[in-house]
């Protein structure tokens, strides 16, 4: 297999300095909805953020996107459904996944902590700690 030959100044577009990202407070329309504040970090791709200047800090996504969260205790997003995969990360803190058209199915994620909510799935989740994460 031949390979690609990527310049570093290539490779540093792909690169996304969390010190460098800049979160909005209204990527989704819920945000503005009392219990689901939080702050998203567009890292790969644009995803489904409302907010049209929150742009990602690395744009070649190739059908996915990256983002992160930071929310306040008991803050987070309300149900939703994506036609696509949704994989949530916990970087820190503890965290509620919960699902199901009214939410009645929840699993709780821990630091280091992934889940894949699969296409069509009503999901949500929120900081189910007692610090910011």
């Amino acid at each position: 297999m031949k390979t690609k030959q990527v310049s570093r100044a290539e490779m540093q577009k792909r690169v996304a300095h969390f010190k460098d990202l800049r979160a909005s407070k209204q990527a989704f329309l819920d945000s503005l909805i009392p219990g689901h504040e939080r702050e998203i970090f567009n890292v790969i791709g644009r995803g489904v953020t409302e907010d049209a200047t929150l742009n990602p800090a690395i744009t070649d996504a190739r059908d996915f996107n990256v983002a992160m969260v930071h929310a306040a205790p008991g803050k987070g997003a309300a149900l939703h459904a994506h036609p696509t995969v949704e994989v949530f990360f916990a970087m820190s803190g503890r965290w509620s996944v919960y699902w199901g058209d009214k939410g009645e199915q929840e699993i709780f994620l821990e630091q280091w902590d992934t889940i894949s909510v699969p296409p069509g799935v009503m999901r949500g989740f929120r900081n189910a700690g007692t610090e910011d994460a």
